[in-house]
């Protein structure tokens, strides 16, 4: 039978000498690229003390955003419901008030927002459907926890503070404030 490509080489099955059976030169080699190891960098994080630098465009957990007069912008259109690949998003919505204009910017308003993080694959549409920018993804992980329940956010998880009485924890939650990292020259 002839062969479909010329890539075939003959097997040698000649014995092995004695340095070959005692493996020496195999374990030489090895103990020479473990050695090496030693004077590289070490990739790993010295993680409380050390922070590792994110990506720009790095998505976390989601959070439901206000105006500087701390009206909520979402509108409940449900386009990020409907973007939602995962269909992570459920909202129903309601008519403002009188006397609630200071609470919602618009006539309708969210009256429950949730999000299930276990469904939620941080893909960014619910953001870009959003035409209020009511919603964005901020640079925070999504803590662990034991149960489901604690992976569902309402509203309340998800609302940014509010400016007008938390400035501090707003500026926080918009990124406006210094990065605080260890310097990593320090131990």
């Amino acid at each position: 039978m002839q062969a479909l490509t010329n890539r075939a080489r003959t097997v040698n099955k000649k014995p092995m000498s004695f340095m070959e059976r005692l493996y020496f030169p195999a374990i030489f080699k090895g103990m020479a690229i473990t050695f090496s190891h030693i004077f590289k960098k070490q990739p790993t994080i010295r993680y409380p003390e050390q922070k590792r630098p994110f990506s720009p465009v790095f998505r976390g957990l989601h959070v439901l955003n206000r105006d500087e007069e701390g009206r909520e912008n979402c509108t409940a259109c449900g386009l990020c419901a409907v973007a939602c690949p995962a269909e992570a998003i459920t909202m129903e919505g309601a008519e403002r008030l009188p006397g609630e204009e200071n609470k919602y910017r618009e006539e309708k308003y969210a009256a429950k927002y949730e999000i299930n993080m276990l469904r939620c694959i941080f893909c960014g549409l619910c953001e870009e459907a959003c035409p209020k920018d009511a919603i964005y993804l901020s640079e925070t992980f999504t803590p662990a926890d034991f149960s489901r329940k604690s992976f569902i956010y309402g509203k309340e998880d998800l609302l940014i503070p509010d400016p007008k009485t938390e400035p501090e924890a707003y500026a926080k939650a918009r990124g406006l404030h210094e990065p605080t990292t260890a310097d990593p020259g320090r131990n």
